[in-house]
């Protein structure tokens, strides 16, 4: 079965609705990174709810060299924004681990960021009008596990999450984004280095083994190992069940 984005658009846009309704939210809160993910979000958020019910917010930390691509972005959309520089808090947490005697690790350099912007999505969201914020990842990241718990992980709700890059690019097209937000290299933002530079394959092999199952067998591996490994980052938190009977249920399995 092929992917044909102009089929899809109606049936999203309904879907996106039905769960901003179910939410109770008014206001789709987006962080735009400047990649084709938050763009076509952005996009996808406007087609269904209209621009005035969209707010962008770009959260550099520091400086960002490529920020001019979400500007240009929000200024295309004509959406609400705003700037929000996180450096200031990544910073304080960093500082005060080290003044409690703690060495961070590579690893929450690396995830910190991601969660302090996730952090401010939410604050913002929480000040706006039913803000909710929406989740920007897409299939070929989150097959591989490449998102951050409680980070770029985060949203209400994923409009992408069973799109794969190529897709998502065949979206946006199909909202009228011009190429330049569609086809710019996603990058992790802090090493310099591409998502496909720091994976050791490309997101078109992802896609492949992931729609048709083809893959060389060496990439295969890779990315069935990364997907056993990350599963956990989608699953709710397991509870441990002490046996004593519930008078009330609800539809989420999460008290079976």
């Amino acid at each position: 079965m092929e992917f044909h984005a102009k089929e899809q658009l109606p049936g999203l846009l309904d879907w996106m609705r039905q769960q901003m309704k179910a939410c109770g939210g008014k206001t789709a809160v987006i962080g735009i990174s400047g990649g084709k993910d938050s763009a076509t979000v952005a996009a996808l958020a406007v087609a269904a709810y209209g621009r005035e019910n969209v707010v962008g917010v770009l959260m550099p930390n520091g400086v960002q060299p490529d920020i001019d691509y979400s500007n240009g972005l929000v200024e295309f959309l004509g959406i609400r924004h705003y700037v929000f520089n996180i450096q200031g808090g990544t910073k304080g947490i960093l500082d005060e681990m080290t003044r409690l005697s703690m060495k961070p690790s590579r690893q929450t350099t690396v995830n910190l960021p991601s969660r302090m912007r996730m952090l401010t999505l939410y604050a913002i969201a929480q000040s706006e009008d039913c803000g909710i914020v929406l989740n920007t990842s897409n299939l070929s990241e989150d097959w591989v596990g490449y998102c951050t718990v409680y980070g770029a992980a985060t949203g209400a709700f994923s409009p992408l999450g069973m799109d794969t890059t190529e897709e998502v690019i065949a979206l946006g097209a199909e909202l009228g984004l011009p190429e330049k937000f569609l086809l710019k290299p996603p990058a992790d933002g802090l090493s310099g280095l591409t998502d496909e530079d720091n994976l050791g394959f490309s997101y078109h092999a992802v896609n492949e083994y992931v729609r048709k199952g083809v893959a060389d067998p060496e990439i295969k591996e890779q990315i069935a190992r990364l997907h056993r490994t990350s599963r956990f980052k989608f699953q709710l938190m397991p509870v441990y069940h002490n046996g004593l009977p519930m008078a009330l249920t609800d539809e989420t399995d999460y008290y079976k």
